[in-house]
């Protein structure tokens, strides 16, 4: 199996401990990506990437948290998933698109699991994350406890692996804040707190 990716270098050598007996591509650029016409899978790994992949009929996986497929019009062979550090690294993926008889074999190739979501900003999990970081931004706003002592209180309380401000800092506070701004559109529960908002201004 041939699979293309465009992607950094980090996320390229992670790729490559997935699966075995796979002839990896490593692009740096669209162009170069493109230019492979006869792989078996793709993957761009760029954040929420606005490529017109119509001209590949073999599975896409893109790294779109907070992008839709419908927003950007893919055809059927798109799959979204999400790249976040934290996430691309668990045994199951949530993954938003019609998972073809061909994409189930390359998430097979790959040893993941996978489970079908609606094809919405921030899947699940990334959803519940970011909700959690924001309570936590609240609770800091609002002289509850520090950073420390609130990702203790939630990793001993809720065995999470990590605390909320350690989440942020680890997927990227900016990310969690554009998915934030995103779901408040039609959501006012998800509107970033003062704090996340300043956190995010000073990066």
């Amino acid at each position: 199996m041939e699979i293309v990716v465009l992607a950094n270098e980090g996320d390229y050598v992670f790729l490559q401990t997935l699966g075995k007996n796979i002839k990896w591509e490593f692009t740096h650029t669209p162009e170069a990506f493109f230019l492979h016409k006869n792989a078996d899978a793709y993957f761009d790994m760029r954040d929420n990437a606005k490529e017109d992949y119509s001209s590949i009929t073999k599975p896409v996986f893109i790294n779109s948290v907070i992008i839709t497929n419908s927003e950007n019009h893919h055809n059927k062979n798109v799959i979204r998933i999400n790249a976040w550090a934290g996430f691309i690294e668990k045994d199951l993926w949530e993954i938003a698109g019609e998972v073809s008889i061909e994409a189930a074999e390359v998430l097979q190739q790959l040893n993941k699991k996978y489970i079908t979501v609606p094809d919405e900003a921030g899947f699940v999990s990334a959803r519940i994350i970011a909700m959690i970081i924001n309570e936590a931004y609240h609770a800091k706003d609002e002289g509850v406890s520090t950073e420390a002592d609130i990702d203790i209180a939630m990793k001993l309380g809720t065995n999470y692996p990590y605390g909320p401000f350690e989440w942020a800092n680890k997927i990227g506070v900016q990310h969690i804040y554009a998915l934030l701004q995103k779901l408040s559109l039609n959501d006012e529960r998800f509107l970033p707190s003062a704090g996340l908002a300043a956190t995010n201004k000073n990066i």
